[in-house]
């Protein structure tokens, strides 16, 4: 009897380990190519408004991935579609990397851009379902591994400025191996129909629009922090990614011990800590003298943004789960996680492709998108009760 009790434990923490080699490995290859986009820029001639189409069409295209997984989910298992993705993730950037011509190497960005809407949605449905199934939040350390990830990403790409661009072409063996996890499947016993009444989305869009904000922020500083080194400041070519690794680093840390630090402050309170330092190290950003400085206000960026993606995806399925049976509660919140999804790549579209667009003249003035928009997190905040309410609600399960 012990064996049989202790084993949905065994169980739930490979799948918890799944879950967040998923993450991770999606992070990784995210922020290897975007820490790449001088030497892309390069590559192919991209002046900074082709770039910004380049990235519009991915963003785009993730989106759709993300539509298709809401639609393939429910039929098929997050988990099937997780897989699914992570192989149209490995595929995709090895033909982008050893493309022979600009229309391969965009086709390649493309099926790049559906394989990363695919992950996205799947990845946070799994972290979700972990989530409830465990009772307590998990989100914040889930995304902790995305940003682990990331943090890899940019060492390696610091450690290969001068490796032949073809070999980078070998960080698509990673979604391979990831495809082969563990994940948790969905319990089939009784389907559940969810229509668009059942789901309170008035309440999950507040919560939807500090994702929004939190993505312009957080691919302002992935996409266009090296090539902000690179423009403005002329930093040496193999310490751009220096945008990138301190912000990500610090954004780990936090994440990583997000799970307890949203029990013990609370979403809301530190939601509002966080838009404020996040304020202030944007504007660091945008006044630097040099990019050392520069690079400071990307770190404290990082610590400032941490949590926002993750206690929102937290907020959102607690939103969606109220008074609902396991069975309903399970495909609202698969419902819902894909589709709030898209406010995403809404936010990577503004952060992506208007900090590039604003700042065609000059980085610093587009980086004042993200600088004036954050602002908004200091209202959004109240929108995260529900996240507060989860923890609490875990609190007392593990309490009894």
């Amino acid at each position: 009897m012990l064996a049989m009790s202790a084993d949905p434990r065994a169980h739930l923490g490979r799948a918890r380990l799944a879950i967040a080699a998923a993450f991770l490995t999606q992070g990784l290859v995210f922020i290897s190519l975007t820490t790449r986009l001088p030497r892309i820029q390069d590559r192919w001639d991209l002046d900074e408004l082709e770039l910004s189409g380049v990235l519009l069409m991915m963003v785009l295209l993730a989106g759709v991935g993300s539509l298709v997984a809401e639609r393939l989910a429910p039929r098929l298992d997050s988990a099937v579609v997780l897989r699914a993705g992570l192989v149209t993730v490995a595929v995709s950037v090895a033909v982008a990397i050893l493309a022979p011509t600009t229309l391969v190497f965009v086709l390649g960005l493309a099926a790049y851009g559906v394989g990363l809407g695919l992950v996205d949605a799947t990845g946070n449905m799994q972290a979700v379902a972990l989530e409830h199934r465990l009772g307590r939040v998990v989100l914040p350390s889930c995304h902790g591994a995305w940003t682990l990830g990331g943090v890899i990403g940019a060492v390696l790409t610091l450690a290969t400025t001068d490796v032949p661009w073809s070999a980078i072409a070998l960080v698509a063996v990673l979604p391979l191996l990831a495809a082969a996890a563990p994940y948790l499947s969905r319990d089939h016993g009784e389907a559940a129909t969810v229509t668009e009444t059942d789901v309170p989305w008035r309440a999950i869009v507040m919560v939807g629009l500090a994702l929004v904000v939190f993505y312009t922020v957080d691919t302002a500083a992935a996409t266009w922090g090296p090539v902000y080194l690179d423009d403005v400041f002329d930093a040496p070519e193999e310490l751009v990614a220096l945008a990138t690794l301190p912000y990500l680093v610090a954004s780990g840390l936090v994440r990583l011990v997000g799970d307890r630090l949203t029990e013990r402050v609370g979403a809301v309170r530190l939601l509002r800590i966080g838009a404020g330092i996040a304020f202030v190290s944007l504007a660091v950003v945008v006044a630097a003298p040099s990019w050392p400085v520069a690079v400071l206000g990307f770190t404290l960026l990082g610590c400032g943004v941490a949590v926002v993606a993750p206690l929102s995806f937290s907020a959102a399925a607690a939103l969606a789960g109220r008074d609902a049976d396991p069975a309903t509660r399970q495909a609202r919140v698969d419902a819902v996680v894909a589709r709030f999804n898209q406010f995403n790549y809404a936010g990577a579209l503004l952060g992506a492709v208007m900090t590039g667009a604003v700042g065609a003249s000059s980085l610093r003035i587009g980086f004042a998108v993200p600088l004036v928009l954050v602002l908004a997190l200091f209202w959004l905040a109240r929108a995260f009760a529900p996240a507060d309410e989860l923890s609490a609600g875990a609190q007392d399960h593990t309490g009894g």
